[in-house]
């Protein structure tokens, strides 16, 4: 902004400045790390973000800075404030005599406030849930920081995103001790007469019989006619000091009070109290255990998964641009967010539609539970079946326990499956059962298991063609493209290109520790004339090449990190997706000398996984030109 008698720092040094400052807080000291240097970047009087009420009535500061420093943070009416109109997604800049603008908001009285400038703070699926603010008591008459504070009002989402997935780790954990809590095992103490003395509320539940009744009557009338021949003994081996002891894995069984036997495991174990030799019998539930033992392990990977959302939250990979097709799919999201239904996300490799996929499941009711992903091209055809739906032990060579598939993992979430059109037509039969009829059973089992989950599927590929081919089953194409979301490529929205150049410069000049400060207006040009057959990927990819090889404070995009400029296609030919990416790849390729691994292999430039890179370049049909000492 540019306030009179001010001298706030250029767009360039005023985004380094806030990406510097923040990077390194989170929660409460990022908020005030980012209204501190917003303000002093600026040249503002006053900064603060705040985060809107559920009923979207008030808004209530998270940070505030203002002369002097971190002011207290306050809650106010949307109502007749200047910020009205940003919480309802508009930019607003009002340069001067705000005071006669706004007559009913007194706060602006008490800041002396003359000139503000605001923008929201966007959910994923585009619903203001906030915004950042500054004011100043004088005029602020050119508003160019409203691309700086767009961006960061981005990262002020991913914080709050971030601090959500933590609460959520933090659920879940919380339901993982309650599994444990309720896993204890059943312990009954008797003296050496055979008397019960101690019965536990685990015992009660197990056994069926009330403390009150089983204290002071034999332990034999829950001993099963094998655990009273293990039992015995063990008991008559005792020599009153403590030395009668047994372990009993399985092959046995306690009766209940209602006569019915249960399959346990058991241990006994002999201790001396007030001279007085007691013997304490554990019994284990054999199938409550297996039960439990199945559900921690479910909330284990359910637990890594919910960490890497928080890493990704951190790590702030946003849905960056105001390109009208971009505006198009948030409205989309928005829409289907809540609805419960399949979404298909169609888009070219690297235009982020995981990203989109991400803001579908967090506008949805299923938002507290976990978004698991599976990336189809990359699981070998063989055991993609057990990947989803899990297997039993010994359902084939190789499978010496039970495994919990990714559909269990989701259970009440949503899960993603990238590149379906890569799915074998033999998982596509179970895929469509999964859809129609909410079941499926692990591979090599026989129990049907509930999927109450919320599928969302991309691909690259043109499935309606596959359809017509054979390659993709039809009634599976129709239930999932119940609402299609087309995710623009990067070519079509070119002036995007420096909101996202600057992003990415920001933030890997952070990482690498590298002084990038500015980006010159060639190398821009050059970045917005290509043609980005690799999408938001590639130009990703790209600047974070050029930031490492940069040797100064400008960033330098040399011809052969975007070579030809522009792709160079035949005026009027048709070109389809996939042979713009096999003439990419191919190009990539070639400038490796097929070397496939490694921080200069192809791989890595196209920012894929090698498996899945090798999986491309197999069904394109690429092949390597006969050469002497080429190797991957």
């Amino acid at each position: 902004m540019d306030a009179e008698g001010d001298s706030p720092l250029s767009d360039d040094a005023a985004l380094r400045a806030i990406v510097e400052g923040v990077e390194a807080e989170v929660g409460d000291r990022f908020f005030g790390s980012l209204v501190r240097h917003l303000a002093q970047a600026l040249g503002a009087r006053y900064a603060f973000v705040s985060a809107l009420s559920e009923d979207r009535s008030r808004f209530r500061t998270l940070a505030v800075w203002g002369p002097g420093g971190r002011l207290d943070d306050f809650e106010v009416p949307v109502a007749g404030t200047p910020c009205e109109a940003v919480l309802d997604g508009e930019m607003a800049h009002h340069p001067e005599r705000l005071q006669q603008l706004f007559p009913e908001d007194v706060g602006l009285v008490t800041w002396n406030a003359e000139s503000y400038c605001g923008v929201p703070v966007l959910s994923q699926s585009g619903v203001p849930v906030g915004h950042l603010a500054i004011f100043d008591d004088k005029p602020m008459r050119d508003p160019r920081g409203v691309s700086i504070m767009r961006i960061f009002a981005a990262r002020a989402r991913a914080e709050v995103e971030r601090l959500r997935a933590e609460q959520a780790l933090r659920d879940s954990e919380q339901r993982l001790a309650s599994i444990l809590a309720s896993a204890m095992d059943a312990i009954v103490t008797f003296d050496a007469d055979g008397r019960v003395e101690l019965f536990n509320a685990a015992a009660e539940r197990l056994l069926g019989c009330p403390a009150a009744a089983a204290l002071g009557g034999p332990v034999e009338r829950f001993l099963g006619e094998r655990l009273r021949e293990a039992v015995a003994p063990a008991l008559a081996a005792g020599d009153g000091h403590g030395n009668a002891y047994l372990w009993a894995p399985g092959g046995l069984s306690a009766r209940r009070a209602d006569g019915g036997e249960i399959a346990v495991e058991a241990t006994l174990s002999q201790a001396e109290s007030g001279g007085r030799r007691l013997h304490t019998l554990t019994l284990r539930d054999v199938e409550e255990r297996r039960r439990a033992e199945q559900e921690l392990r479910r909330l284990h990977e359910q637990n890594a998964y919910l960490l890497d959302e928080i890493r990704a939250a951190y790590n702030a990979d946003e849905i960056v641009g105001a390109h009208g097709g971009l505006r198009a799919v948030l409205e989309r999201v928005a829409l289907v967010g809540p609805a419960d239904s399949s979404v298909l996300i169609l888009g070219e490799t690297g235009t982020g539609k995981e990203l989109v996929a991400r803001a579908v499941h967090a506008a949805s009711r299923r938002r507290a539970r976990p978004l698991i992903k599976v990336n189809c091209a990359a699981l070998p055809a063989g055991l993609i079946e057990s990947e989803l739906f899990g297997h039993e032990r010994g359902a084939f060579t190789g499978a010496t326990e039970k495994r919990v598939g990714r559909f269990e993992l989701a259970a009440g979430g949503t899960i993603f499956l990238d590149e379906i059109g890569d799915m074998p037509l033999e998982v596509q039969a179970k895929l469509l059962r999964v859809l129609q009829e909410r079941e499926f059973e692990r591979v090599g089992g026989s129990r049907t298991i509930a999927a109450d989950v919320r599928v969302i599927a991309a691909t690259n590929r043109d499935l309606a063609r596959a359809v017509g081919e054979g390659r993709f089953r039809q009634d599976l194409f129709y239930r999932l493209n119940v609402v299609p979301i087309e995710v623009p490529p990067l070519r079509r929205r070119r002036e995007d290109v420096p909101l996202l150049v600057h992003w990415f410069v920001g933030r890997f000049a952070q990482k690498t520790g590298r002084n990038v400060r500015r980006v010159p207006a060639e190398a821009m040009a050059r970045l917005q004339a290509y043609d980005w057959p690799g999408n938001v990927r590639e130009l990703e990819n790209v600047i974070e090449r050029a930031v490492i090889l940069a040797r100064g404070e400008e960033l330098e995009v040399p011809a052969e990190l975007v070579p030809g400029g522009p792709a160079a296609v035949a005026p009027g030919a048709p070109v389809s997706i996939e042979e713009v990416e096999r003439a990419h790849i191919a190009r990539v390729l070639a400038e490796t000398e097929w070397r496939i691994d490694g921080p200069e292999g192809a791989a890595r430039i196209l920012g894929l996984n090698p498996s899945t890179l090798r999986s491309r370049i197999k069904k394109l049909g690429l092949r390597r030109a006969p050469a002497s000492g080429v190797r991957e």
